[in-house]
């Protein structure tokens, strides 16, 4: 890959850093943050709503003003370099950081005021979030919510770039940069829905499910966030054949009862389908898969006084609530196998 005509970078920034950051235009960093989330010129340039060469240009300045090359781009080719993606990186946490300022300047009032943004994976279903946010909303009325659905990856992303108060999702790595807590567990179970052939036949072990169709998870594989999936399906023998797949549970809900293959829910997230004859339980005889769902923060965000305090009113729900009671789906067994 070649890099425009006429650009060329042989000198690294020779000034101190300092001084690089009192001469930085910094609008440069949103737009190259921009380039490099769109990974393209001409979209980044389509998304500010400015020309391609006032996008190109803004790219080389900042080049320029670095001493680095930040991205390879030719006539069919673009690419972030790694410069640019420890760059990215950066911009990321720099524009959350900027759009927190207004905690910063917050004055005091006797009421709780603030915005609270919640971040997500899919239909986290939980009685300990319902009644702090009721309980908190009766109490700090002028405070407001905002909740995001994502997938796990992006809530890790968006609460390391300090884009949001809280971040609620599966995690199968540790991650060091933030604060992690067990927020709930929840037991998956596979099923299917009526049109499917095995609906309303007893099914009692897995290794009666062989070669069935499957409907997943994009992370029901090894090593990620569904992992303990994973490994109980390999065990079962199930087809190779994968016939839908989702990052959203309600998809995954969507796909099965519509009779596409049989897959993985949270036996407690689709009670109500089941006692509406929507959705058939397999494998009745096998315990459910436990999955860890955690809470996360980044401790280097500065919060407002309602982020503060609803932080603290979430925590004192769980603290508060054994781990007996916060595990969701074996209501046929016996109660201290929860923990």
């Amino acid at each position: 890959m070649m890099m425009d005509p006429g650009h060329n970078i042989t000198e690294k920034a020779t000034r101190h850093p300092a001084q690089i950051a009192w001469d930085l235009d910094w609008n440069l960093l949103r737009t190259f943050m921009v380039i490099a989330r769109c990974k393209s010129i001409t979209r980044a340039a389509h998304y500010l709503n400015l020309k391609q060469p006032t996008v190109s240009n803004a790219l080389r300045r900042l080049e320029t003003q670095l001493g680095f090359q930040l991205a390879e781009r030719g006539p069919r080719n673009f690419m972030v370099t790694d410069h640019g993606e420890a760059l990215y990186r950066q911009c990321e946490e720099i524009f959350g950081s900027i759009g927190r300022l207004p905690n910063i300047v917050q004055d005091s009032h006797d009421n709780v005021e603030g915005h609270i943004r919640i971040v997500m994976a899919s239909h986290v279903m939980t009685p300990m979030l319902d009644a702090t946010l009721l309980e908190f909303h009766q109490k700090n009325p002028r405070a407001t919510f905002s909740i995001s659905i994502k997938d796990s990856q992006e809530v890790i992303e968006t609460i390391r770039a300090k884009q949001a108060t809280l971040g609620v999702c599966l995690i199968r790595e540790p991650v060091p940069d933030l604060a992690v807590d067990l927020f709930y567990r929840e037991h998956f179970g596979f099923f299917c829905g009526r049109p499917h052939p095995l609906f309303g036949k007893k099914i009692c072990k897995l290794d009666e499910l062989k070669g069935q169709q499957i409907v997943s998870f994009y992370t029901d594989k090894l090593g990620d966030v569904l992992h303990q999936v994973a490994v109980l399906r390999g065990q079962s023998q199930l087809s190779d054949t994968i016939t839908g797949l989702s990052n959203n549970l309600e998809e995954v809900r969507r796909m099965i009862m519509a009779g596409l293959g049989i897959g993985p829910l949270p036996v407690h997230v689709v009670e109500r389908d089941i006692a509406n004859e929507q959705l058939w339980r397999l494998a009745v005889d096998e315990t459910p898969v436990a999955v860890d769902v955690f809470t996360l923060q980044n401790q280097g965000a500065i919060l407002n006084v309602a982020e503060k305090a609803f932080l603290m009113a979430l925590r004192q729900t769980v603290n508060s609530t054994d781990i007996r009671q916060r595990s969701y789906g074996l209501a046929d067994l016996d109660p201290v196998e929860a923990g």
